[in-house]
């Protein structure tokens, strides 16, 4: 019976120091940093990180993450789809959003702050790569299956996250994954067990609430009510709920050679 209690405290023990408490940590630390009151206070300006489309004639790919506002920001990321075919003269960016129909096309600038936050890249593919991913990518947006009025639901989504971890899905070769708080990436309308999304391990999960991941891309992942903790092992760091990872930069992915 005492070795019964011990273990129990020892789980709730472990259950505080990998979530709640860096939930916590994150949260006192979006309230001394402050930042805009509201939507109309930030900035979503473009960084000007992409060059003019003209400048640059061969096709390209690019996902983007950057910290959302207000409490939000305390424990996740929003995530987009920047597309370029080749000769095109405009990038095209997509991303879901909360209000009316949720797929927007151009929005914002395809590089843009994002609640004032400058966006990380999370995957960065040129030239014929790029060509051969972008129908795929395309077809993934056009069947994306929460694209109604209504669909869009912030916890455990469908949301922005799910919508770009939708397209991933469609290309597999592309081996990226959004970061570990893109709540919202793992939601499924059922249970799942199978492969990761990049096709390197495996993963369990209940409607995205539950689940765990075990892979070469992934690394070694818990989830918990939409908060991930856990390892990376390609690039090593520590995944940790509001954080994200801490450790060494994540690769940003450039596409597994066709063939």
């Amino acid at each position: 019976m005492q070795q019964r209690r011990s273990y129990r405290k020892f789980l709730m023990l472990m259950f505080l120091a990998l979530f709640l408490l860096p939930v916590a940590a994150r949260a006192a630390l979006v309230a001394y940093e402050g930042g805009p009151r509201g939507w109309r206070d930030a900035d979503w300006s473009s960084t000007g990180s992409l060059p003019a489309p003209a400048a640059e004639l061969e096709a390209r790919v690019l996902v983007f993450s950057g910290r959302t506002g207000g409490w939000k920001g305390a424990v996740a990321v929003h995530s987009w789809i920047v597309l370029k075919r080749e000769n095109a003269l405009r990038w095209t960016r997509y991303d879901v959003v909360g209000w009316g129909s949720p797929v927007r096309l151009n929005g914002w600038a395809p590089d843009g702050l994002w609640y004032g936050n400058r966006p990380t890249v999370v995957a960065d593919v040129k030239g014929a790569q790029a060509a051969r991913l972008i129908p795929k990518i395309e077809a993934a947006i056009k069947d994306y299956q929460y694209g109604n009025a209504g669909d869009y639901r912030l916890w455990p989504g469908p949301n922005s996250n799910t919508f770009v971890a939708t397209a991933l899905r469609a290309v597999p070769e592309l081996g990226a994954m959004l970061p570990p708080n893109a709540i919202g990436r793992d939601f499924r309308s059922l249970p799942y067990l199978g492969l990761t999304d990049s096709g390197t391990g495996v993963e369990a999960s209940l409607w995205g609430v539950i689940g765990i991941k075990i892979g070469w891309v992934e690394g070694i992942e818990l989830n918990f009510a939409g908060l991930v903790a856990g390892i990376d092992l390609r690039s090593p760091a520590l995944k940790l709920p509001g954080f994200g990872r801490i450790g060494f930069e994540a690769p940003v992915a450039t596409a597994i050679p066709a063939g």
